[in-house]
């Protein structure tokens, strides 16, 4: 069996509602999930808050469906970019020390997506995350984020892509078929390597 992971689960002060997201994501038959911090920098001096470790938040985690293991749950840190300009992705994937970018898709990008830096960024072990959620929510957000996919797909040739929820109620989550389901581009022939 697959072991799936979501790895963008938002961390909100709610305890009990982070709680059930954790068994919808184990009844759903994710073995691993992220915790998500998200920082966004907008003054220069800002202190970065240490995250709470998930075994504080939870005294026993539930059994992931068809396994008798509990779920994994691990941390994340989100730095948010407030200018979406082609130019910070183009930092993002030559220089900066990240492991994931996460491009915002639910509307038109102001840059076309450029093979020679997303190469050089597959090349350096970086993973490109697409977030489900808001194709979802809304009908305009679900063209521009399949229209966007589509496009990072066809310059990365299927290297490299992460599928998240950044679900923040359990209605949001879908199972990992599900989501095949939503990007078309999933059962290309290129989409080997794509992750959920």
């Amino acid at each position: 069996m697959a072991g799936f992971a979501d790895l963008n689960l938002p961390q909100g002060p709610d305890k009990k509602s982070l709680q059930s997201l954790l068994e919808a994501a184990a009844h759903l038959g994710y073995s691993t999930v992220a915790l998500n911090h998200v920082i966004d920098f907008k003054e220069k001096k800002q202190e970065i808050i240490k995250p709470v470790c998930p075994s504080e938040l939870f005294p026993s985690l539930p059994i992931v469906q068809g396994t008798s293991k509990r779920i994994k749950v691990l941390t994340r840190l989100t730095l948010v970019v407030s200018d979406p300009s082609h130019c910070n992705l183009l930092i993002a994937c030559t220089t900066l020390d990240v492991d994931l970018v996460c491009i915002n898709v639910t509307e038109k990008l102001p840059f076309y997506f450029r093979r020679p830096p997303v190469n050089m960024a597959i090349d350096r072990g970086i993973f490109f995350e697409l977030l489900y959620t808001p194709a979802i929510k809304d009908s305009t957000m679900r063209r521009y984020t399949i229209s966007n996919a589509i496009s990072l797909m066809q310059i990365c040739k299927g290297k490299n892509i992460v599928i998240s929820s950044a679900a923040e109620r359990p209605l949001e989550l879908r199972g990992p078929y599900d989501i095949a389901n939503l990007y078309p581009f999933y059962k290309s022939k290129t989409a080997d390597n794509i992750n959920m």
